[in-house]
């Protein structure tokens, strides 16, 4: 004798299986594996990052600053708050639109609500005029 299933335990596998996706979509805030840079992959040049600002790599999720003259920093550049991505860079501050949240260039940290959770930091190093994802 064989159980077939019944037609609400089909409904119940497939609505079960579609909470889970949906809930896995976005991950943990400071969840950083779904970069899309490669180690030792250079992203710029020192002289592409300007000074108390700094340059979005969209394709490679990162924002890279210079918070001052020759020391470079990068982050996540998807907002904590709802997983946009950042638009901007400027007067200081990591900038997204999609609701107003902005953070610091120097670490990340949250400058401006609605987002509570600083970006996550990623390791760059400079090698001559070359900065490459560590």
């Amino acid at each position: 004798m064989t159980n077939r299933p019944t037609r609400r335990t089909v409904l119940l596998a497939t609505g079960a299986a579609a909470l889970v996706t949906g809930c896995s979509e976005y991950g943990d805030d400071n969840d950083d594996s779904s970069s899309n840079a490669s180690p030792g992959q250079e992203l710029a040049t020192t002289s592409d990052i300007p000074v108390g600002g700094g340059t979005i790599f969209k394709d490679e999720e990162i924002v890279v600053t210079q918070p001052k003259e020759g020391e470079f920093k990068a982050f996540s550049s998807i907002c904590t708050h709802q997983r946009c991505t950042v638009a901007n860079v400027a007067d200081g501050t990591i900038n997204c639109t999609c609701h107003g949240s902005k953070f610091n260039i120097t670490d990340g940290s949250v400058a401006n609500p609605p987002a509570t959770k600083p970006l996550p930091e990623k390791k760059v190093t400079v090698e001559g005029n070359s900065i490459r994802l560590a």
